[in-house]
């Protein structure tokens, strides 16, 4: 994954601790119901596309520019999937990252796939019964992209839930 040059930049200053950025996830079907993926230059593992917003980018740019950038495919985001806070991550160099991932459901619109950038090793669509190997973060894109149910979201805990609604009373109540 390249890192962009607002990330090297605050790197400079902030050194490995964690950042905390803004990830989208674009899970694109065709005309054929077929799922676009990448092979990954950085593991070798076919993925779900995705990257991190520029400052001042709309989610929903990000998951347009990141299909087009790694492969070459055009697309219109239809809905948002998910919206989860992932795992931190540290990196070999000692970078501690942790997303906020925004999924989209995308529905291609031209161009023709092919690995676009240095991120890839090869792109491809797949029938979702020919599916290759992917981890449990792609399929469960994929699986959630495929039904029309409301975004999905994890609930807060129930203590934090208790704790914010304070003592009963009647909402605009002072």
């Amino acid at each position: 994954m390249t890192t962009p040059d607002f990330i090297r930049a605050i790197r400079a200053t902030a050194g490995h601790q964690l950042l905390l950025l803004p990830g989208v996830t674009a899970i694109v079907f065709d005309d054929r119901g077929r799922v676009l993926l990448g092979r990954r230059v950085d593991t070798g593992q076919w993925a779900v596309i995705g990257g991190i917003a520029e400052p001042g980018e709309q989610p929903a740019e990000t998951a347009v520019r990141e299909v087009f950038e790694e492969t070459a495919v055009h697309c219109v985001p239809e809905r948002v999937v998910l919206v989860q806070m992932l795992q931190p991550i540290v990196y070999p160099n000692g970078d501690v990252c942790q997303f906020q991932d925004i999924t989209f459901r995308c529905r291609a619109t031209g161009g023709r796939a092919r690995a676009n950038d240095n991120e890839s090793l090869e792109v491809a669509w797949f029938a979702l019964d020919a599916l290759p190997p992917l981890d449990d973060f792609g399929l469960d894109r994929i699986h959630r992209a495929l039904t029309d149910e409301p975004t999905w979201f994890e609930a807060p805990s129930e203590a934090l839930t208790a704790a914010a609604s304070g003592p009963a009373h009647e909402v605009g109540d002072a």
